[in-house]
């Protein structure tokens, strides 16, 4: 069991969604102390960066980064190509058009080199692989094999500060995710989780995420105060 009695630090990869809110939650329940870290990879909608920034604000983490990087040029996402369209919900076990290829090792990689910096030993990540995306970086094994990789590549690591990865909703559903979330007092009216949000941060209410979303309220019997577009 950890010893968080002296703040220990951890990066917490923050989206604005409702499964990073929640393990940002998780992590400050734990005694640490956060830094939340979000990205402006050249997603088509914006408001998510806003959700993160009045989110990190709330949980006062110690400080919260944007980094703009672009992944838009080399992506065939429907997330981040303006020729692509975001589909409406179809669930079936592809692999589907808005999957950012590596996305998560990319943004892990940014954590880690942030790690090195402050001297954190800990990054927590919201990924679970019960979720119905079918996305090949939030498999328990990846999360695995990365914390190997981000010991043997860092200087931390090879000094013997071991480097943990977090990924406390890995074996949570959507359901059981809100309902943790709520009972560390989670606002998930402030969250973006929609696709294709629009400027103001309601939810289009008809992509994969959303209905996901919608599905986890109403099996966790909690009313969905989602701001919708319709």
């Amino acid at each position: 069991m950890l010893n968080t009695k002296h703040k220990i630090k951890a990066i917490i990869l923050l989206s604005g969604g409702l499964d990073s809110t929640t393990t940002l939650a998780i992590a400050k329940s734990k005694k640490f102390k956060c830094y939340s870290l979000s990205f402006d990879y050249g997603q088509k909608q914006k408001s998510e960066l806003q959700s993160a920034k009045k989110i990190a604000k709330i949980f006062i983490t110690s400080e919260h980064k944007v980094v703009k990087i672009s992944l838009s040029g080399i992506s065939k996402s429907a997330l981040t190509n303006d020729n692509i369209d975001v589909p409406r919900f179809s669930q079936n076990n592809k692999i589907p058009i808005t999957y950012v290829p590596a996305r998560n090792t990319i943004f892990l990689s940014y954590a880690l080199a942030w790690s090195e910096v402050l001297n954190c030993q800990h990054i927590f990540i919201g990924v679970n692989e019960l979720d119905y995306s079918g996305y090949p970086d939030c498999r328990e094994s990846y999360i695995k094999a990365f914390e190997i990789m981000a010991n043997l590549a860092t200087k931390q690591g090879i000094e013997g500060q071991k480097l943990t990865i977090h990924a406390p909703l890995i074996h949570l559903n959507k359901a059981q995710i809100i309902k943790k979330g709520l009972s560390l007092g989670v606002d998930y009216t402030l969250t973006t989780t929609c696709y294709q949000a629009d400027k103001n941060g309601k939810a289009c209410g008809i992509c994969d995420a959303c209905e996901y979303r919608r599905l986890g309220f109403k099996e966790a019997r909690v009313p969905d105060q989602t701001r919708y577009q319709i």
